[in-house]
């Protein structure tokens, strides 16, 4: 679950097949190559920090720290969507949307139809979602999201009776890995223990009527627990007794108001999301139209615009859709409340800070990780708490010493492999 760069992984890799199969002279280890990215470290976290606390401080201390914050909340929310909804629309036709000339514009028409975009997005957010959250939030009306077009003219709607029901306890899971005995509860069992996973799989492809352990139906039921047990992970580490004096270190704000940026966040997310597909998986992806374009046309592009397939890019999506539902949920575990106290409102600040700053790196051509942008930004919302016991240091010293060896360390597999295969026997006898 430790948090490490896909993009430092790719680059380190690539230096070690080249060095396997050219020698050290073949590296650029000047700051056009390798020191550039050593220098991403330190860089890259910082950037997004100062990015991030430039975004969450004034929201702290004029709208969270407000003795009216929730009303103060409500009215700031549609410029909060317009600045959001602006650097979105901005850097997707910026970095070039697919399908049309966005590339060849100005940067003046493209500030015009970002800015058009932002003024429509707070418009609606100003007539349709503000009346949505009086209703919601202050009214606790039933208000569901279909209602949003027509809130205006949806009759008064009662919040139903709450239904107890029955908790399961939850093994939360400490910072450093393994268990811990403190306890939490959620709507959904999280199997920390791979035998109660076994025996909850079995048990449930049981379940289907008439069927045995091993027909179809059970097979089918069993192998779909085990491809999304994943999203079912309780990630928040509230419970983790390791965490508690981290977490009773941060401020906290109004449960109210902090609801009203989790809309925002889906966006910011969302954007976030891009960046990463912009950046990290971009780069996994090049290598692989490298190879196919050699093998495909025999021959070296020295120009570096080999052509990038639609199946490379269709693989590369589907392969980080898996990861995510498979394995995501540790390191969401470690980011998600392991490093500081999150909030609504501090993770929106954080995915903004971090997009902006991966989306203006991956433009100019700078090789900066997602992972390490997040996690600087993650840094800098417990260091705007104003107590450094709001930050769980253990893994911040964890998170950094994963991301020095992760250069050597794939340089080191990737060059092994290359050497493996390209000394093995090549003739049959």
């Amino acid at each position: 679950g430790i948090p490490v760069s896909t993009t430092h992984s790719i680059v380190g890799a690539i230096m070690g097949v080249g060095i396997a199969a050219f020698g050290g002279g073949a590296i650029q280890w000047g700051y056009s190559g390798v020191a550039k990215i050593i220098t991403s470290w330190f860089v890259s976290p910082v950037a997004a920090g100062i990015v991030t606390s430039i975004i969450y401080l004034p929201t702290r201390y004029l709208i969270l720290e407000n003795p009216n914050s929730l009303e103060r909340g409500i009215k700031a929310i549609p410029i909060y969507f317009f600045f959001t909804s602006l650097i979105g629309a901005f850097y997707i036709i910026y970095k070039g949307a697919p399908g049309t000339d966005a590339s060849s514009m100005s940067v003046g028409v493209i500030v015009g139809i970002s800015v058009g975009v932002a003024v429509a997005v707070t418009a609606f957010s100003w007539v349709f979602f503000v009346k949505w959250l009086r209703r919601r939030v202050i009214g606790k009306e039933n208000i569901r999201w279909y209602h949003l077009p027509v809130v205006h003219f949806v009759k008064y709607r009662p919040m139903p009776e709450p239904v107890v029901e029955q908790s399961t306890e939850v093994s939360s899971e400490l910072e450093g890995g393994g268990e811990t005995d403190g306890k939490m509860h959620a709507g959904a069992k999280d199997f920390s223990d791979e035998a109660d996973c076994e025996a909850d799989a079995d048990a449930q492809a049981n379940e289907v009527e008439g069927s045995s352990k091993y027909s179809p139906a059970a097979i089918v039921k069993r192998l779909k627990y085990y491809a999304l047990r994943g999203i079912k992970k309780d990630v928040r580490n509230l419970g983790n007794k390791k965490l508690a004096n981290v977490h009773a270190a941060a401020r906290k704000f109004d449960d109210d108001t902090e609801y009203l940026f989790s809309f925002l966040q889906v966006i910011t997310a969302c954007l976030a999301s891009f960046s990463h597909g912009s950046n990290d998986v971009a780069n996994a992806a090049g290598p692989i139209a490298s190879i196919y374009d050699i093998w495909k046309t025999a021959k070296v592009d020295i120009s570096g615009k080999a052509p990038v397939p639609l199946w490379i890019l269709a693989m590369a999506g589907v392969s980080i859709d898996i990861g995510l539902i498979t394995f995501g949920y540790h390191v969401m575990r470690r980011l998600g409340n392991g490093v500081t106290y999150l909030s609504p409102s501090r993770g929106f600040s954080a995915e903004l800070g971090t997009s902006l700053t991966v989306l203006t790196a991956s433009k100019i051509g700078l090789p900066v990780s997602t992972t390490h942008c997040i996690t600087g930004a993650i840094t800098a919302i417990g260091l705007c708490n104003g107590n450094f016991r709001a930050l769980n240091w253990k893994m911040l010293m964890w998170c950094f010493l994963s991301w020095v060896i992760t250069l050597p360390i794939a340089g080191l597999v990737g060059g092994l492999l290359f050497a493996f295969g390209s000394n093995a026997p090549n003739k049959l006898f």
